[in-house]
């Protein structure tokens, strides 16, 4: 991936039908054009004292440039599984590897507009660790409690990523985050 842009031009993608079966794979830049139904993975990593981390994206991220969004989010590539991808791209976003047991999944999001025609597996990784940023892909963290960023996303929405403000309406994430009303 260059430094300048915030993803590759010539990642491959599987494209999915209503039931989440692959169905073909194309181009990421095809994928979006076409609005096909594709896979996405969601991180939100929880530090011992009970905030969680959010991502500013990389102002050279095609989607959402500059937005806050969840700790960790990308898209699954051609013939990978779900669970993978969210390894993989915590190591490439943030610099931290982690083995497969460190992340709980917490909730499985069906395809939706606000999360960009994707069908979308959240995961919690829990705990202390020391980032290392993908620049092209993340320009900062920022740690808030919860509740904080729900109040935060519903005064300031143009700040936050469409997928995140969905996300955070899911009872399944509202539960696990320990998130109010």
């Amino acid at each position: 991936m260059s430094d300048e842009i915030g993803q590759s031009l010539d990642e491959v993608f599987d494209f999915v039908d209503a039931e989440d079966r692959v169905i073909g794979s194309n181009l990421r830049g095809e994928i979006h054009r076409l609005g096909l139904k594709h896979r996405a993975i969601h991180i939100f990593w929880r530090r011992p004292d009970g905030r969680i981390c959010l991502q500013r994206r990389s102002f050279a991220k095609d989607n959402c440039p500059g937005l806050l969004s969840s700790s960790c989010a990308g898209h699954v590539d051609s013939g990978e599984a779900y669970h993978t991808a969210a390894l993989r791209e915590l190591r490439e976003e943030l610099g931290v590897a982690l083995p497969a047991s460190a992340l709980e999944e917490i909730d499985y999001a069906p395809c939706h507009p606000a999360l960009g025609n994707e069908f979308v597996r959240s995961y919690l990784m829990e705990g202390d660790f020391t980032p290392t940023l993908a620049k092209a892909e993340v320009d900062a963290i920022l740690w808030r409690f919860p509740q904080e960023i729900v109040e935060w996303s519903t005064t300031a929405t143009t700040w936050f990523a469409p997928p995140l403000i969905h996300l955070l309406n899911r009872p399944a994430i509202r539960n696990k985050l320990s998130l109010r009303g």
